[in-house]
């Protein structure tokens, strides 16, 4: 007989920088979701699709709860993190080792209105000197909830994750999987150079410029030897212009570069890449412009 088939859904919520999208990127064996080390990096749901035998399991990738809503930005990121919980079959709760603070308890506040299965996943591990340190904190993590099981692991490392998806296996309902299986993303081309463009430009700019900064393509067409493509990065004000410019242009070349490399490995095609910076105003705070580019 024919093993029967599962499929299911797993939200990954946290706090921001817990290393939410490391996670989904390890258990996929590939990047689906862009990471930084600066936080809220994640600001839409990323499915990253892992499909073995059997089971498929439609991870959920999700911004970083945070309390400062003062912007529309903020709060379309809240409510992409908040609305996958009702409908998940399983969720992972993603903190750091040895560390817990009130964003957490936020993000616990949130869960507890859940019937799914709540696994707490304790990254990082790699950070500290002697792993038997985290039995504590444990100990004192088990009386704040009921979880179905607490594994730590790191991500970075890959140590450890195999027994986090042993444990999600067995909450996947069965059923036919919900996407052929050999795809691993929902998300369009055009999103994810969007996305690797965005890293490069929150990594090579400091403070608030990152979160000012959005990237849209514009044209992306494919020519017989190679792949054209012009995008634009929205900033917010025209004195973030030339902090993503740079002086005579090196740091916006610089972006385009690393930028360029990345899109040529997700394509496996050479690449002709062009930035334009403009500026569209105060498009953080503003629920027209968000949805206008694609935050919807």
């Amino acid at each position: 007989m024919n093993e029967k088939s599962h499929c299911g859904y797993v939200a990954i919520i946290g706090r921001p920088n817990v290393g939410k999208s490391t996670l989904l990127n390890c258990i996929l064996g590939k990047k689906v979701s862009i990471t930084t080390h600066k936080p809220q990096t994640t600001r839409s749901q990323i499915l990253g699709i892992k499909s073995e035998g059997a089971n498929q399991t439609v991870y959920i990738d999700t911004p970083g709860l945070h309390e400062a809503e003062q912007r529309a930005m903020n709060r379309y990121m809240n409510r992409m993190a908040t609305s996958v919980i009702p409908d998940a079959d399983a969720i992972i709760f993603m903190i750091e080792a040895d560390h817990w603070d009130e964003l957490d308890e936020l993000v616990l506040s949130k869960l507890k209105k859940t019937s799914a299965p709540v696994i707490l996943v304790i990254n990082k591990m790699d950070t500290l000197r002697d792993k038997a340190e985290v039995l504590p904190f444990i100990e004192k993590i088990k009386e704040k909830y009921a979880f179905a099981d607490i594994i730590p692991l790191s991500a970075t490392q890959i140590d450890n994750v195999s027994a986090l998806e042993k444990e999600i296996a067995q909450y996947l309902p069965e059923g036919p999987h919900l996407f052929p299986d050999d795809q691993i993303t929902d998300k369009t081309i055009r999103f994810q150079i969007a996305e690797l463009i965005r890293e490069k430009l929150i990594l090579a700019t400091e403070q608030e410029v990152p979160y000012s900064t959005t990237v849209e393509i514009e044209h992306y067409e494919e020519k017989p030897n190679l792949i054209d493509i012009s995008a634009i990065i929205w900033v917010e004000r025209e004195g973030q212009k030339p902090i993503v410019i740079g002086k005579n242009g090196e740091r916006l070349k610089m972006i385009g570069t690393k930028s360029r490399k990345d899109i040529e490995r997700l394509l496996n095609q050479k690449v002709f890449l062009r930035l334009w910076v403009k500026v569209k105003e105060k498009w953080t705070d503003d629920e027209r412009a968000l949805r206008s580019l694609g935050y919807e």
